[in-house]
């Protein structure tokens, strides 16, 4: 009788365990699976466009049901720029920011995007960045998972002396970096390679006359309080390309429900990229105007004259495809023609 009633109470014991097992496995099986992604980009705390990616990943989480999370490292905290692209394909990010010419060489059909075309605002730039992915797909960018592109203001020049012509530009030290060598060689200045950090010191102390940059910079680092005049070259101006990357990996684990929702805030935030740049630029140039900075606008047969210059980096470009089996002719093309419609 002991031995029965112990059997009863085993019996008891493991039916209550069972009970309960299959009301826990069922919870399990269905819970859903999240995704906690790390970002990774270079511009600090508080800037304009660190809360444009602050938001981007807020607006994922809340379409998520909170399924997908993103915690931001701004400042290069995970990877430099110049290595953020790496760092998203071996995983070290989950994804991340940064411009194509950080790595130059590395994305030479996308690199028709930051020539001198003659680019009058943000939105336009940032519009055709993407519009030229979506029509060529660049396999140099195949081993991740595109968001979306985004591009800068018009990159013209900041003087400490009044510039008018190509002559006023004869011999001047410019502050630029990579393809903005060509363009100020081109324009008949001296080319001062210098990371934007160090301009403002450069520029007070004379070691150079002028750089190149979009008007954001005239606020962002405070130029506006060491140059003297904005010239308005918009037919020569120039932009910098941004991608806006996820591991492939990554972005392959996840099921069709969220790829679809994150794709949809991605053709979203190709707008509110573009404004963001614009309204950056407006914030900058409406600080110089308070600190007394001057603008002079191109004649426009002084502009056109600018634009030809420039045409050389143009050709360098085509040459430079060309040689590896690369539609850049046609690419420059696209462009042209989207800027000619939609400028």
């Amino acid at each position: 009788m002991r031995i029965e009633g112990s059997l009863r109470v085993i019996a008891l014991v493991a039916v209550c365990i069972l009970a309960s097992f299959s009301i826990w496995v069922p919870s399990v099986l269905g819970k859903e699976k999240t995704f906690k992604l790390t970002y990774s980009h270079f511009w600090p705390v508080g800037n304009t466009v660190t809360n444009l990616i602050g938001d981007w990943g807020k607006e994922v989480e809340k379409r998520t049901n909170g399924r997908v999370s993103i915690v931001a490292y701004p400042g290069s905290m995970l990877t430099p720029p110049d290595k953020c692209y790496d760092g998203i394909v071996k995983g070290i990010s989950s994804m991340g920011t940064a411009a194509l010419s950080y790595t130059r060489g590395r994305f030479p059909l996308m690199e028709a995007l930051d020539l001198p075309l003659g680019y009058k605002n943000a939105t336009v730039a940032t519009n055709l960045s993407n519009e030229v992915y979506k029509k060529f797909h660049p396999r140099e960018l195949d081993d991740v998972k595109i968001m979306y592109f985004m591009a800068h203001g018009p990159g013209i020049f900041f003087t400490r002396r009044p510039v008018r012509s190509l002559e006023d530009m004869k011999d001047m030290k410019i502050r630029c970096t990579g393809l903005g060598t060509k363009i100020v060689l081109a324009l008949g200045g001296i080319p001062v390679a210098m990371p934007m950090a160090e301009t403002y010191d450069a520029l007070s102390k004379g070691v150079v006359e002028g750089t190149t940059a979009p008007s954001a910079g005239l606020v962002g680092f405070k130029w506006g309080e060491v140059v003297k005049y904005c010239i308005e070259n918009y037919g020569s101006a120039y932009t910098t390309t941004f991608f806006v990357a996820m591991n492939k990996n990554t972005w392959n684990s996840m099921p069709a429900d969220i790829q679809k929702t994150i794709a949809a805030i991605n053709e979203e935030w190709i707008p509110k990229a573009g404004k963001c740049w614009d309204d950056y630029d407006k914030s900058g140039r409406e600080y110089a105007h308070k600190v007394g900075v001057q603008d002079i606008r191109l004649s426009s047969e002084e502009d056109r004259r600018w634009a030809n210059q420039v045409k050389v980096t143009m050709d360098s470009y085509v040459a430079a495809t060309k040689k590896k089996n690369l539609p850049g002719d046609e690419v420059l093309q696209f462009c042209y023609d989207y800027l000619r419609k939609n400028q």
